[in-house]
């Protein structure tokens, strides 16, 4: 699938002292439209994640850790968009924006390489997390950093609550064969039943993990056609809806590429990493316009795949999705058995 490590120089570029800048106009961040903690929670996956680390990464770590936990009210609500000179725009709220910070500070206190980064990040980890959020993707997300949190901390109880809550709002009917908990597929969706295939796996909960492997194939069977990923587009999908859609959006790439590396992990079953070939190989052009959506030589990726090519900007979510699909196509590529 891929062998070298991914470039992190568009990252790079993307950030400032502050955080990552949220759009770009082709490759020049787009300063105007300042940051966001969506992205800043993304990135701090990313970085912590690289096995082959530098000194650069590290950097780009303490960035969006900081940007993260000033997020964070004392409630363990989250703030999301914030202006290019440092001030905060919006109330803190339990949008998608805290699920995807607690994924990132879970993921941190589990995985970050300094033991100081790990401490902060748990530190923050537990005041986020002791929040509940009405929407179901800021739950599953949420419940993605519960399970990392855990992997640290196996006796948190407060992250198994979370990963026991999600678990409940996502299961759906046997009954019918649209396995899914919502009426139309809509943004991000591989991030639904990696939620229950790692939470499952953190809780010892084995029907938990099989539910999210029926609804990852399920969702692999719809957005699967001529041998390559046709994933929604950005009006969403319902049952019978099969012609290619668009825009197609690089982090729905990505959200199949995390599930599907996690269940590999979990289960060891071969066409798991199989279907992460096929999400690097969609960046790498084999997708509906047979146009390539990354820049391997400064890890840019494209932030859409339209009818005849691409949208040309290279802005914070399509990048992040690319280089979280390089990593976890580099790792499996020399995967031989589940970790």
């Amino acid at each position: 699938m891929i062998a070298a490590a991914p470039s992190y120089a568009h990252l790079a570029a993307l950030t400032d002292g502050i955080g990552v800048f949220e759009h770009a106009l082709l490759d020049a961040p787009r300063r105007e439209h300042g940051y966001c903690v969506d992205d800043a929670a993304r990135a701090l996956r990313v970085t912590v994640l690289e096995p082959d680390q530098s000194p650069l990464l590290a950097a780009l770590t303490e960035t969006s850790l900081r940007f993260v936990i000033e997020g964070l009210d004392a409630s363990g609500r989250c703030r999301n968009r914030r202006t290019a000179d440092g001030r905060w725009s919006d109330a803190p709220s339990l949008g998608d924006w805290w699920g995807r910070a607690v994924w990132g500070l879970g993921t941190a206190a589990a995985r970050a390489p300094l033991a100081t980064s790990r401490r902060r990040a748990m530190r923050a980890f537990d005041r986020a997390v002791r929040q509940r959020s009405p929407h179901l993707r800021a739950t599953a997300f949420a419940a993605l950093g519960a399970s990392e949190a855990l992997l640290a901390q196996p006796d948190h109880a407060v992250a198994a609550e979370r990963v026991r809550d999600a678990l409940d709002r996502l299961r759906c009917s046997t009954a019918s064969t649209w396995r899914w908990p919502e009426e139309r597929l809509a943004y991000s969706n591989g991030s639904l039943p990696h939620a229950l295939i790692a939470g499952g796996a953190a809780l010892g909960d084995d029907e938990a993990v099989q539910h999210g492997i029926e609804m990852l194939d399920l969702l692999l069977a719809i957005e699967t056609r001529d041998d390559h990923l046709s994933v929604t587009g950005t009006r969403g999908r319902g049952p019978g809806e099969t012609a290619a859609q668009f825009d197609q959006q690089p982090i729905e790439v990505a959200a199949i590429a995390d599930a599907a590396a996690c269940a590999f992990d979990v289960t060891g079953d071969a066409r798991w990493r199989d279907a992460v070939g096929l999400a690097w190989a969609w960046f790498e052009g084999r997708n509906d316009s047979g146009t390539p959506m990354v820049d391997p030589a400064t890890g840019a990726g494209f932030d859409g795949l339209e009818p005849a090519g691409r949208n040309e900007n290279r802005g914070a979510e399509s990048t992040l999705a690319a280089l979280s699909t390089a990593q976890h196509a580099r790792r499996l590529s020399r995967a031989v058995q589940p970790a």
